[in-house]
């Protein structure tokens, strides 16, 4: 008998109307995105009459996910940057030094005197006056030396000694560099990401290209060069001992040290010890606020080890200037008053509140390990964006009235139930894509025209049955409960086939393509169940209404 029992009904209009309910703010997109913007400011507390009016444009008992737009939809900026991955050797081999000197020292009787000399970035020179020691100060320096902590490096350490007359050099190993180059990019990869993250963007493409490429997209930014002054700041904040000042930028100071000028203060330059007491890796929190005379300033909070050297440090340097140093830039050179104990301090120095807010945004993500040097850079801007979906919409509009017009005529108002099935096909996906929070770019447009196509495919292969059913069947009930059962194996199979072919295009796939797997994906789902339940529903609360006793497909 043609039937289907009550709870089954209920279940399939259920589906339908969550799947209805979940896409409906997309219909009214500008308003649910401006509700969405404020209630994120005022979760921020960020409140103005201005967010409190856009808040109140869209119910809160309404869901308010949208289907995100794409960079090729919405207009934004697209980067490609590569990660300068030999200036974190430099920085290696320039922090190693201290450790060097301490470990040196008490063989003084044996290595003679230490002194830092010019050397390659990359490498650590370090001369001593007397060669007899030197196999003893090889010894000693390769204690310092640690595993490779990297499954291509098990077994390797990472420094490499060796000695050039009187002198030690100190290189990274091969197998540390391969390790260095790795984390590297990983970690500027995720600083990245929080660094858009944190000014709110809407889902950003952000992925690694090869060994030390990193591409970026932003939906709905202004321009490339707005996005790089987010991203492309390096942020390297540091601790370091003045050793003096002056005006005179071409000093000498020393092996050691270096000189930087000041940041708000043109003309004066400090001369600091190149190796810093805390760096700002060792930062927990940054939090914009007032100094004391109500000026713009940052208060940093440091971790227990970076807490610790703090400490000791301006307890046994009371009187004594201490640089705060953001990107080779002084922003501040305070004399330290007091022991500064518990790791946490503040920086002042000439901001606005636009400016301390950004500074407290780069600490808290977190420095660039090394440069980002820009290969690619180019702005999206709206317009081509809202032309892009102009056409997206028309190639769909077209697509979806054909199959209308097609199947009403081929099949009459067994294709008038196909259509209904379809139009709640194409609901249904924007309403699993808003509640997944997918991206939806052009060629996921594509995916969705050829969802329509596919969902048609599985009521062709039905009707068609039911036609051959009709042929030799004893009545119509029996000849549409065949047409369905015997067309199921096709369209599943048919259907799983591409299904897979979704699911590897998006595990191998990146960008666009994984935007076109994933609404090809959903769409076989939503097609496979309007095809199977949906028109079957339709076609049986037809027939026990009309009880005909012939009928034509």
């Amino acid at each position: 008998m043609l039937q289907i029992e009550l709870w089954k009904r209920v279940l399939i209009w259920l589906t339908c109307a969550v799947g209805l309910w979940l896409a409906l703010p997309n219909a009214f997109y500008t308003r649910v995105e401006l509700h969405n913007d404020a209630a994120q400011a005022i979760e921020n507390g960020l409140t103005t009459p201005e967010t409190a009016a856009d808040l109140s444009l869209w119910p809160d008992w309404l869901p308010s996910s949208l289907v995100n737009l794409g960079l090729d939809l919405r207009g934004g900026a697209h980067l490609l940057a590569e990660v300068k991955v030999d200036d974190v050797y430099a920085s290696r081999m320039e922090a190693l030094w201290p450790e060097v000197r301490d470990a040196l020292r008490p063989e003084r009787d044996t290595v003679g005197t230490i002194r830092k000399m010019p050397s390659d970035p990359t490498e650590l020179r370090v001369a001593i006056s007397n060669p007899d020691g030197m196999s003893r100060a090889i010894t000693v320096v390769r204690g310092l030396s640690r595993p490779v902590t990297s499954a291509t490096g098990v077994g390797a350490q990472d420094l490499d000694v060796s000695s050039d007359g009187d002198q030690i050099i100190v290189t990274l190993s091969d197998a540390e560099k391969m390790a260095s180059d790795d984390r590297t990019v990983r970690q500027a990869l995720e600083i990245v990401r929080r660094r858009i993250d944190e000014v709110g963007t809407r889902e950003p493409t952000i992925q690694r290209q090869g060994a030390d490429r990193i591409l970026i997209q932003v939906p709905g930014i202004g321009s490339a060069s707005e996005l790089k002054d987010i991203i492309g700041t390096t942020a390297q904040l540091t601790f370091n001992p003045v050793v003096s000042r002056g005006t005179d930028a071409n000093a000498s100071a020393g092996v050691g040290n270096k000189v930087v000028p000041a940041l708000d203060q043109e003309g004066l330059y400090y001369t600091i010890e190149a190796a810093p007491v805390v760096t700002g890796e060792e930062l927990t929190d940054a939090q914009p606020s007032f100094d004391q005379n109500g000026r713009p300033a940052v208060n940093f909070t440091f971790n227990a080890h970076g807490g610790r050297k703090f400490g000791d440090y301006t307890r046994d340097n009371i009187g004594s200037p201490f640089a705060i140093v953001l990107d080779d830039e002084v922003i501040s050179a305070p004399v330290i008053q007091a022991h500064i104990a518990g790791g946490s301090g503040i920086i002042t120095g000439d901001f606005t509140i636009e400016e301390s807010t950004n500074l407290a945004v780069l600490l808290r993500a977190g420095a660039l390990p090394a440069e980002l040097e820009f290969l690619e850079e180019r702005t999206i801007g709206p317009e081509l964006g809202q032309d892009s979906i102009d056409a997206g919409k028309l190639a769909t509009i077209v697509a979806f009235v054909a199959v209308l017009v097609f199947m009403a005529l081929s099949y009459g108002l067994f294709g008038l139930f196909a259509n209904v099935a379809l139009i709640i096909n194409i609901v249904m996906i924007f309403g699993l894509l808003s509640l997944i929070g997918a991206t939806l770019t052009l060629p996921g447009i594509a995916g969705i025209v050829l969802t329509v196509g596919m969902a048609v495919d599985a009521n062709v292969l039905i009707f068609e049955r039911i036609r051959e059913e009709l042929k030799t069947a004893r009545g119509p009930s029996r000849a549409i409960e065949l047409g369905y059962e015997k067309a199921l194996s096709a369209i599943l199979d048919a259907n799983i086939t591409t299904f897979i072919t979704a699911v590897i295009l998006f595990a191998m796939g990146s960008g666009p393509v994984r935007g076109f797997a994933i609404t090809l994906g959903l769409g076989i789902l939503t097609s496979v169940f309007t095809a199977i339940y949906v028109t079957r529903l339709l076609i049986v609360m037809w027939f026990e209404r009309r009880r005909p006793k012939t009928i034509e497909v």
